[in-house]
């Protein structure tokens, strides 16, 4: 079956005090795509007998699912210092020889890597004809024995340069802030956010601010995940990479409000925000 938004990256299983809960990226991500009504296929890792993993199925149209006998987990542990992150197990990696034929002509592709489960620049020759998103977080990410995350530093000036638009947080590069001028030098397109500050775009290096709607945060979780599903999806759409960005950030802004993987938008929400900026032109 031919898809429209071919994701790729781990599924992953959240330690939280209620549980387990479906994450990573692709979740997010994948949830926001089907809001848009595009066809997702999902290139993944976990056990197949994962109750996680059936939670997503019906937001993907084609699931191609790697043999694992872990699933990627992430355990966050909060004091008065703060957070520290853990990853508690991983699945298998995934290899360019891993995608299906079909991904290979989405018109729109999203690398999502969650613990460095591939690397990009491996894989952004086989979409040739392919619009191309990295959210980068997962690329950030390393960790040793006892599991604990630490910052990685991570450019790869050829992936970049094929790559049509990067995403990241500044709360992912905090130990190494350069990376943002570093990134935008290479690559076309750059989204930086910055919460409820809004963030900044780098069209061929060149800097813009834009703003974000203010909202009451419920769970900030995923909604840089949402974010960047919903700027490939409406610049799909839409035709037009600064209009998809304040659509991103509007849904970017909605997910905090809500928990978790209810953070993505509904399709009655996507509809009515398309018909609105379709208005506008």
């Amino acid at each position: 079956m031919a898809v429209d938004y071919a994701l790729i990256g781990h599924v992953t299983a959240d330690l939280t005090p209620d549980g387990r809960k479906l994450g990573g990226t692709v979740s997010y991500a994948a949830r926001t795509a089907h809001a848009f009504g595009l066809k997702v296929g999902l290139l993944t890792s976990a056990p197949a007998d994962d109750a996680l993993l059936g939670e997503i199925k019906p937001y993907v149209s084609e699931l191609v699912n790697l043999p694992s006998a872990e699933i990627t987990t992430y355990e966050n542990v909060y004091s008065a210092a703060g957070r520290t992150q853990y990853v508690r197990a991983t699945a298998a990696p995934i290899t360019r020889t891993a995608l299906p034929p079909q991904f290979k002509d989405a018109q729109l592709v999203h690398l999502a890597p969650i613990a460095g489960e591939y690397e990009p620049g491996a894989l952004v020759s086989a979409f040739p004809n392919a619009r191309i998103l990295l959210t980068l977080q997962g690329m950030l990410r390393a960790w040793g024995a006892d599991g604990r995350v630490r910052f990685k530093r991570w450019l790869n000036p050829a992936a970049l340069k094929r790559i049509d638009v990067v995403v990241f947080s500044e709360e992912d590069i905090l130990e190494a802030p350069e990376l943002e001028r570093e990134v935008a030098a290479v690559c076309k397109r750059v989204v930086v956010t910055r919460a409820e500050r809004g963030g900044t775009v780098y069209l061929d290096g060149t800097a813009q601010d834009y703003a974000t709607p203010q909202v009451e945060v419920v769970n900030p979780t995923g909604a840089g995940d949402v974010f960047a599903a919903a700027l490939l999806s409406s610049w799909h759409i839409l035709g037009d990479f600064e209009r998809a960005v304040l659509m991103a950030a509007r849904f970017g802004a909605t997910a905090v409000t809500r928990s978790l993987l209810d953070g993505a938008p509904t399709v009655a929400e996507v509809r009515s925000a398309l018909r609105m900026a379709q208005g506008m032109r």
